[in-house]
């Protein structure tokens, strides 16, 4: 069963607000810390939610997918031949997940891409959707949408590390909770790139 979640939270008096975002995004830009390896393209769009203080929308993959099944995620994928750019696959995929309108997207940047573990190089490309939006899960993909506040996801102390080593190589993941919700992995190390991005604190 598809389930539709959006939070309605009482937000601090010192929440981020959405200008004081916009300012800080525009104006702080760090430098990749590494270099992504995988040559296959996707992106995923990290859509942002116009309020005065605001909200980060996010997924959670179906219970039935092939790959990362259940996982909490952005909406994204695969680089389509008929997309002209990274920006236009985020968009697509956006609405073809959870029916956000192309052209209600306004797109304020990317963050530099990462790799996945199923071997894609992915770029987050960051938007700003309006708050009136109808989400319509598509059923095959998505069980829930939920949206959770931009100045809590942003906050660097949620996220926990978590080290990997396979063949002797390491990986480090971040881990957090939302709710029931369980962010971690890729998805969680996007929202902590952002965090750096405009300069959070713990």
């Amino acid at each position: 069963m598809i389930k539709l979640i959006v939070s309605c939270i009482n937000w601090r008096a010192s929440a981020l607000e959405l200008d004081d975002f916009l300012s800080r995004f525009q104006l702080l830009r760090p430098q990749p810390t590494r270099h992504a390896l995988n040559q296959r393209q996707a992106a995923v769009l990290v859509p942002i939610v116009r309020r005065p203080q605001p909200g980060l929308l996010l997924t959670q993959r179906s219970p039935l997918m092939r790959k990362h099944a259940g996982q909490v995620a952005f909406p994204g994928g695969a680089v389509d031949n008929s997309d002209a750019t990274l920006i236009a696959a985020a968009l697509r995929e956006a609405h073809e997940e959870v029916a956000i309108p192309p052209e209600s997207v306004e797109v304020i940047g990317v963050l530099p891409p990462v790799d996945s573990v199923t071997g894609f190089q992915v770029t987050p490309v960051v938007g700003i959707i309006p708050p009136d939006l109808h989400y319509h899960a598509s059923q095959d993909e998505v069980a829930a949408v939920f949206e959770m506040p931009l100045a809590e996801a942003l906050r660097l102390g949620r996220y926990h590390p978590l080290d990997i080593h396979r063949r002797g190589n390491s990986h480090r993941v971040w881990l957090s909770w939302y709710q029931h919700y369980f962010v971690w992995g890729m998805t969680a190390g996007i929202i902590r790139e952002l965090a750096l991005q405009i300069g959070s604190r713990p």
